[in-house]
């Protein structure tokens, strides 16, 4: 039986537009490298209809296995780069301090 998904998933419109592009990308390069479906199911420990949803770009299909499809065609630096250390360094965020004891529920 598949995975039950709660009926509305809330996507950003950006990020399906990205999965449509990575469904579309594997389903070509898949079919220019003469790769038959079957095959890179096997690969990549997926059934057909988890490869199909993921050729049509659905967001129910997990980020991993998009990942892993664009890894066995060659194109995962094209199309997710790795992000730089600098970026690392600018995102770390500081800290949650706890309101002293007796200060109520609010944070500062």
């Amino acid at each position: 039986m598949p995975k039950q998904t709660p009926d509305k998933v809330l996507v950003h419109t950006l990020v399906v537009e990205r999965l449509r592009m990575w469904g579309a990308t594997v389903r070509r390069q898949r079919v220019a490298q003469r790769i038959r479906a079957v095959d890179l199911c096997a690969r990549l420990g997926i059934s057909d209809p988890t490869l199909r949803r993921l050729e049509r770009g659905e967001s129910s299909v997990s980020v991993a296995v998009y990942l892993g499809a664009l890894h066995v065609l060659g194109l995962l630096e094209q199309a997710a780069p790795a992000l730089s250390p600098d970026f690392w360094e600018m995102t770390i965020a500081a800290p949650r301090t706890r309101a002293p004891d007796g200060a109520g529920d609010d944070y500062f």
